[in-house]
């Protein structure tokens, strides 16, 4: 049986819809983060997002149930077009949110300049995954949280937090991005759409699914990604998780396309100084939201209670049915 642990981390949890922000806080989230119906987060999918009236809302029901609201606005603008994202730190601060998720250094120092009382956060798509540089971010634009790239393993998580001063957020479940976020191309190459840019990484408006001889094609651009039997559960094409051939290996190269599922090392995560766990999906369901966030807020009320944690609790919600600790136990080939 696990021991009871001190310091309780915050559970982050994701909200595409106002609908999804009202299932999280009341499935137990302790912070709820959402992005602007724009370009300037990282999830910009046709139907998700809130308009700036909906933050608004969704921040007061927050606040009346004891949750916070942080706001991503997490994508790079291009060179002279930084007015929305200016826009959008603007609103974020009037509508109320505790904190905004920020990558792009201009973006940064705006925030620190312009709105200096402004909690400012340090995006997941800033790759900042060593103690030289998230102390430049603290020490020079004030940053007070780091999400970790899904690149550390556990022990180098522990190694960062014992060199630095300020919170760090790592995820626990959801889509595993195996590349260097906030760096990768591949997206971009195959549609022309940039995640790091434009918020959207496979956009939908690209992606193709056809029969050919009883397997199901999955095509991206002009490119086929993956090729699945009838009736076997197909991934959605990326092209980091397609399969490819690399020397006399064929297969999915990087990763298999599977989710994240860190629930079973919430204890190390705890001891190696991780302030929060964040689930991804701001694109999934309110029925996906309700059931990961409550598996969640059991799985760290267990661990404070000093209950053990249970195994494979949301397996059924995996992009596949099937899961993996990813680079936090150094399993990717």
């Amino acid at each position: 049986m696990n021991a009871p642990t001190r310091i309780r981390p915050e559970l982050v949890c994701p909200a595409g819809t106002p609908a999804a922000l009202r299932t999280a806080v009341e499935a137990g989230a302790d912070a709820i983060y959402c992005g602007f119906r724009d370009e300037t987060n990282a999830r910009n999918f046709p139907g998700l997002n809130f308009s700036p009236a909906e933050l608004a809302e969704g921040i007061r029901f927050a606040h009346d149930h004891g949750a916070k609201v942080l706001v991503a606005i997490n994508t790079f603008p291009r060179a002279g077009a930084a007015k929305l994202w200016h826009e959008a730190v603007a609103r974020a601060e009037g509508s109320g949110a505790d904190a905004v998720i920020l990558a792009d250094l201009g973006v940064v120092a705006h925030a620190a300049e312009k709105h200096p009382n402004l909690r400012r956060h340090l995006s997941v798509q800033a790759a900042a995954s060593n103690p030289d540089a998230i102390r430049y971010w603290v020490e020079t634009w004030g940053i007070r949280r780091v999400v970790l790239p899904r690149v550390l393993s556990v022990p180098e998580i522990a190694a960062i937090n014992k060199e630095i001063a300020c919170e760090t957020e790592v995820f626990v479940f959801g889509g595993l991005c195996v590349m260097a976020e906030g760096r990768c191309s591949l997206s971009s190459h195959a549609t022309g759409k940039s995640p790091n840019m434009n918020g959207v990484c496979s956009p939908p408006s690209h992606v193709l699914y056809e029969e050919d001889h009883g397997d199901l094609v999955a095509k991206l651009g002009a490119f086929t990604i993956d090729r699945t039997p009838k009736g076997v559960a197909a991934p959605y094409p990326t092209l980091c998780k397609g399969r490819f051939t690399a020397g006399d290996y064929s297969g999915h190269v990087f990763e298999d396309p599977v989710s994240l599922d860190a629930a079973q090392l919430i204890p190390g995560l705890i001891e190696a100084g991780v302030t929060a766990f964040k689930i991804e999906g701001r694109q999934r369901s309110r029925a996906y939201t309700q059931a990961v966030v409550a598996a969640f807020r059991k799985a760290v009320d267990d661990h404070m209670a000093g209950r053990p944690i249970a195994a494979e609790m949301t397996r059924a919600l995996a992009e596949g049915q099937s899961t993996t600790a990813g680079a936090y136990k150094k399993t990717w080939r």
